[in-house]
This record gives C-alpha cells, structure tokens and sequence, in this order.
C-alpha cells in the first residue's frame, strides 16, 4: 500500500488518471442527486386523466361535433390488438419489458451505429423515455434536458407497472394531424377502430411517433409509405411477420382519408352546443372528455342539410355563370402535383361542390381535375361558359348523376332548417346555413327575417278566436290607404272569399282586412302568443303581410303549438352530458309548454292550414310526400327577398327559410313554394318514415260541427261576423253565401 501510495507521488499523473473517473462518477452522482431531487411528482401518470376533446353526439348517438385541441380516445391496454403493441416495441422500444427505464445496450448499439453512420444518426430513447418527455419535458437537445428525462424514466418505472406505462404511451403520443393516442390516429387516418386495422395500416401508424409531422400520411404521403416500408422489414426482421404477409402489406393500397374541410351535418348546432357547454364548465370542457347528447336526430338532420343544400345549388342553376373563383399559375412537370395541392388547401370541396382546376380547354370540352386526383371533362354546352377562362381556373362542379359532371358554384344565398318535435320542444333538426366553414352565422336562431304570408295563420287564429269559421266572408277588393297601396301576389281580386278559400290561396286583401277589423295591437299581442317578439311586429296594417321580424326557430315553435292542442313548447337542443367515464353530469328536465290558443282554436286554424296543403299554395307538399295529413303555410315577401315554408304534421313540427345575407331579391319568379317548400317536404319526408296519415283530432269540448264544417260553440248560431269588409246584407242570405263557398 505504501508502495503504491510512494508511485502516486512520484508519478502524479497516475494518480490523476486513477483518480478521474471516481471524481467524475462522484459528480455524477452528486448532479443526478440534485437532478432526482427536483424531478416532478408522478400524479399525471398515477392518476393518467388524458385530455380528451368535447364531443356532440345526436340523440341516436352519431358523433356530429367534436371540439378541443387534441382528438384523443382512450382505449384501454386489454383493449388495443396485440399485434399492434408488439408492432410498436419492435420498432420503439425492443427490450421494453426487460429494461428499468433506460435501455443501456440499446444506447450501445446506438453510439456504434452512429459512429459508422454519421449521416443517418439513431436515438435510444426507451418508450418509458418518451412518456417523460411528452408529459414533463420539451423537445430540446440538451445534456441537462436528456439527463432529466433518463431520471424521470427510471423514477416512471419504479412507480408504475409495465402495463400502464405502455398504455399511458399508446393513448398519449401526438401521432399527428391533432390525433393523440394511436385509437385516435386509426379513426382520423383511416376511419376506423383499432381491432379493424389492417397490417399495413398498423405498420403506417407504429412508423408515426418517429416524427409525427414530417411523416403525416395526408401532408406527406410518399414519406409515410417509405417508413412504413421500413417498419414492415423491421417486423419481418424480428418476426412478427412472415416475408409473405410483409409483402401482401407492401404491395396492398392504403386508403388514407384527407380531413374533412366541409361542413359536417350538424356544425351550426354543435357550434350551439359548445358555447352552451363552454359556458356551464368553463374551458376545461375541451379536455375533459364530456359527452353531450342532443336531441337531434341524426337521419333527420342529415336530410335537413341535404335538402338546404340542394334547394340552394338549384336556386344558383338558375343564376348567370360569375367566373372562375381564383386563377392560378401552374407550373409543369412535377411541380405540378404541388401547385394543386395548394389550390385545393385554398379553395377546399364543399360537400358534394367539389373544387377543380381547369388543366386544358380547347372548343369543344374542358379537361378538370378534382383534389382527389381524378380528372373530369365537360364536353359540349357543359363547358361553354369556360371558353375565356384559363387553365389555372379554380371552379366548381357537381356530379349529375352517371360520371358525368356539370357547372356549377358557391351559392350567395342562405337558408335555415328547423323541426321539433311539437309535444316535447326536441329539436330534431337545425340547419343554420348552407356551409359552417365559409359562414358561422347561425341562421336558424339569429336570422331576423320578414316571415310574409307565413305570418298569416296567426291573424286568422285571432280572428277564429273572435267567432270567426271558415266560411266567414271576406271582401278580396283591391285596399288603399295613403301611399300605401298593397297588391295579392297573383294580381286577381275578387269581390269575396271565405278564410278558407283566402288562406288557401294567401290573398293579401283578405289578411289586410282581418287585421283592420281585430286592429293591429291585438294582431301584435295574438302573434306573441306564439313565441314571436312583440316589439319586431310594426304596429299597423303592414303586420298582415308579415312585414316584422321573425327567426325560423320562432316560426317552427309557433307552428308546433297548432300541432300540439295550442301549447306552445320551448325547444331544447342538449338532452344529457356525460363525462369521461360514461356518469351523467347532467340530465335535461324538458321544459313544460305554455298555452298560446285553446285547443279548439288550434283545431280550427289547423283546418285552414290543411286546405292549404291539399289545394293551395302548399298543395305541391302534400304531393311531394303522398301524405293528407300535413298542414303548412308558404311565404313570399315583397320582390320575393325572403323564401319561406312552415309546417307541421301530429308529431312534427318545422319551418324553412331561403334568403340572401343583405336582403336582396331571389328573382321574380322565385317564392316560398318553390324554394323552401320542397326544402320542407324532403326533411319531412325522412323525419315521417314509416309513419301513418295521423290528422289531428278536434278537441273533445268546446267545438260543434254543421256541414263539415266546425264553429265555436257559443258562436255557432252567430252570423254576426260572417262577413268582413263587406256591405251589410241580410243574415240568412249571407249564411247561404258562406254556405255556397
């Protein structure tokens, strides 16, 4: 010992050289004692609550809206398919259920392979690893950072099972494209639940926590099919896979779907169902993992969209052609595939209004190509409006049916769609506009529109509250009052026509008339009754033709209450909220509906509106559906500026409305009949399904019935109203008229 203690004098630098290593494994320590020291606690992960996002479901439980920066859904380890957790530790993290956190023959092989392979260098970070420095730590190179994060992993497994680090791994890592958690990644990549991904689905995803933004299947495909390459001979490799099933995968197409752009079915609703939640739970809504249930019906609300939809492409068909939305510059050879992406990113498909890029035109067709990649011509009269446009024009198409595609663009107007159920207020549909993503504005409870004529059932139900029937008398001459000089829509007037009659055909003069003989304050305050705002009404005899203000909502519950016995209900969207665990948080208590009529005179104005659908303006609903049993009023303004049609049948209840943004006119020859009427029928046509004609029933007090026809029963012998505006005659001999038409 003396010896050796006598070398290391004389030689000092020996005794350095010995020395070094203890010193540096004594820092060492004393760093790591620090660094342990002031690592986090562990509750994130022993108590794992993934942020999860919002989501809305419709009442038959079809995801329409999700909300939140990360799409997450959490599936339990038992959960996940076997071969895609062995897939993952091939790749990531070989020796996983061998190692205490840090795999130290894998930094081995990774030093040796770095060495060698300067250009393509390989990390060693273990899952166990990667979990610490997702939830704890950030991304930057640092011996500092790496020296935390190999802690944190030992401290990680120290104090949690295999099991569960691995499942915390496999819901937490970003995978790109806003999926976190590999359930998440095979829905938004491929549209599907774990358990039916395919062997080049999984080998796709388990090549992602490399680096999830460089190799996004939809940004970067061809990246993400050549490290999915290599996961396939890394599984081959270690065998997982036998060469045959490797190369089945290889050779096998992958159907990565593009995030949707468009508008989904229910986006104006959803969008009402997040601010009401938001609203309730604050901002920790979009990570909580809630569940909302509507009341929406998902078929319902899906044919609502579509028949919007379809009456707005129709009603632009018949506007001129306003050119290419934007023109671009396309470069040849392969820039080219670039240059339209980017065409497509700007001017993303609105549903079944696809985007295209004019690539050639010559006089007689125009060669298209769509952001899916397939190319389209319009031959003929198809490609006719393009013979200035260039190539580089971005356009709009529609397929019509066959492959064959034709014209089309953005239609300027809006409308709105809304039904209820009349008994409940359960909002089974909302609409609020042709497309979320070019227009937020919800128009179905925000649009203050003019409801013309579909204002009128609600004089008439005054009217019949005063005694009135529907063979009561009304003069249809030709009305003047200073400056203001109204017309009927059809420009006919005739000397008399009964309610009936008048509704069925919507008469202006007659409408003007019953306002001038209950007054408009009465008409304004009759008109509240059913939902409508009092202070919009004007308080003169412009109320008649529906000059005031309205929302469709407010028209769809106003119509449910003649539906529902003259109780009108409240709507209601949410129906229940539940958190991540599947517990209620809440449950809605449908609010009751309040009398608007008596039940007797909502049978009554219900018998107008029915005269409507089968011979008046409205007749086209009834044929439409094949149905006697519905019930509605249309609605035209002046200069046509607002479209409307609101109906019901015994159990539902909904009103459409078409219109410009900045009130201008559709057309001369537009009205509500032929714009928002079949709007109506085909939503009411899905929304009926299998249902039976159910007409209403009269009340069973209150009404007596003569000729088919019903009265009020104290009013039944009274003639005293069965003419208006119309020169005094003998009682009997008016009976006889009324009774003649």
């Amino acid at each position: 010992m003396r010896a050796m203690l006598k070398l290391f004098v004389q030689r000092p630098w020996l005794g350095a050289l010995v020395a070094l290593p203890l010193v540096l494994l004594l820092c060492g320590g004393i760093v790591a004692t620090f660094i342990w020291a002031q690592l986090p606690e562990l509750d994130a992960l022993t108590d794992y609550q993934p942020h999860q996002p919002l989501r809305v479901l419709s009442e038959d439980g079809q995801l329409i809206g999700e909300f939140g920066a990360e799409r997450r859904r959490f599936v339990p380890l038992k959960d996940i398919p076997k071969p895609l957790q062995d897939a993952l530790l091939a790749v990531e993290d070989s020796d996983f259920y061998s190692h205490a956190g840090i795999d130290f023959s894998g930094i081995l092989r990774a030093f040796v392979h770095n060495l060698l392979h300067p250009n393509r260098l390989q990390g060693a970070s273990t899952i166990t690893q990667q979990l610490a420095r997702n939830i704890y730590l950030s991304n930057r190179q640092t011996l500092w950072r790496k020296a935390q994060e190999a802690l944190l992993a030992i401290k990680i497994e120290k104090n949690l099972g295999k099991e569960q680090i691995l499942e915390i791994y496999m819901n937490q890592i970003s995978l790109g494209n806003k999926a976190y958690g590999f359930g998440a990644a095979a829905e938004r990549y491929f549209g599907k639940p774990l358990d039916q991904l395919g062997t080049g689905e999984i080998a796709l995803l388990v090549g992602l926590p490399k680096d999830p933004n460089k190799l996004n299947p939809v940004l970067y495909p061809e990246r993400a099919r050549r490290r999915q390459q290599v996961v396939l001979g890394r599984l081959q490799a270690v065998g997982l896979l036998s060469a045959e099933q490797a190369r089945a995968a290889r050779d096998k197409p992958l159907e990565v779907r593009r995030p949707k752009r468009l508008s989904g079915v229910a986006d104006h609703a959803a969008e009402q169902v997040r601010a009401e939640i938001v609203l309730r739970y604050g901002e920790e809504a979009y990570t909580r993992g809630l569940t909302v249930t509507t009341t929406l019906r998902y078929a319902e609300q899906a044919a609502a969209q579509q028949a919007l939809r379809h009456a707005l492409f129709e009603l632009e068909r018949r506007q001129p052609w306003r050119g290419p939305e934007a023109t671009l510059a396309l470069p040849e050879g392969d820039d080219l595939d670039e240059a339209l992406d980017a065409a497509f990113d700007a001017h993303p498909d609105l549903g079944e209004l696809k985007t295209a890029v004019l690539l050639k035109l010559d006089k007689n067709a125009a060669e298209l190509v769509l952001a899916d990649g397939q190319n389209v011509t319009l031959k003929g009269a198809a490609a006719r409006p393009l013979q200035n446009a260039k190539r580089g024009a971005v356009l709009r198409v529609l397929e019509s049916g066959a492959g064959n595609w034709q014209l089309s663009q953005v239609p300027q107007a809006e409308g709105a769609v809304v039904t209820l159920d009349p008994a409940t207020g359960a909002i089974r549909a909302l609409v609020g506009g042709f497309d979320f993503a070019r227009n937020q504005f919800n128009s179905a409870t925000q649009a203050w529109r003019q409801p013309g004529s579909a204002f009128k059932p609600f004089v008439y139900s005054a009217l019949i509250d005063q005694g009135a029937w529907a063979g009561t008398l009304v003069s249809d001459q030709p009305f003047e009052q200073g400056d203001w000089a109204p017309r009927n829509y059809d420009g006919q007037y005739e000397d008399a026509l009964t309610l009936r009659q008048a509704l069925a055909r919507s008469k202006n003069m007659v409408t003007i008339r019953l306002v001038q003989a209950i007054g408009p304050q009465r008409a304004r305050a009759w008109a509240a009754r059913f939902g409508l705002d009092e202070a919009k009404q004007p308080l003169n005899l412009t109320l008649a033709l529906g000059t005031g203000s309205v929302t469709p909502l407010q028209m769809a519950q106003g119509y449910a209450a003649f539906a529902n016995g003259g109780q009108l209900p409240t709507a209601w969207l949410i129906a229940r909220v539940e958190d991540a665990q599947g517990i209620t948080l809440w449950k809605a208590d449908p609010p009751k509906p309040r009398t608007a009529v008596s039940a007797r005179n909502a049978f009554m104005t219900s018998q107008l509106l029915a005269a409507v659908t089968r011979e008046g303006t409205g007749a086209r609903a009834s044929a439409l559906l094949g149905r006697w049993d519905l019930y509605g009023k249309t609605g035209t303004t002046n200069d046509a500026v607002d479209a409307w049609f609101c109906g019901f049948q015994a159990t539902r209840a909904g009103a459409v409305w078409i219109g410009y943004p900045q009130p201008k006119s559709l057309g001369e020859r537009e009205s509500g009949g032929g714009l928002a009427l079949p709007a109506w029928a085909a939503t009411m046509a899905v929304a009926l399904r299998g249902q039976p004609n159910t007409p209403l029933t009269p009340p069973s007090e209150g009404l007596v019935q003569r000729d088919g026809d019903w009265f009020y029963e104290e009013f039944a012998g009274d003639l005293a109203i069965a003419r208006i505006g119309l020169p005094a005659v003998d009682p009997a001999a008016s009976a006889a008229s009324a009774a003649d038409n």
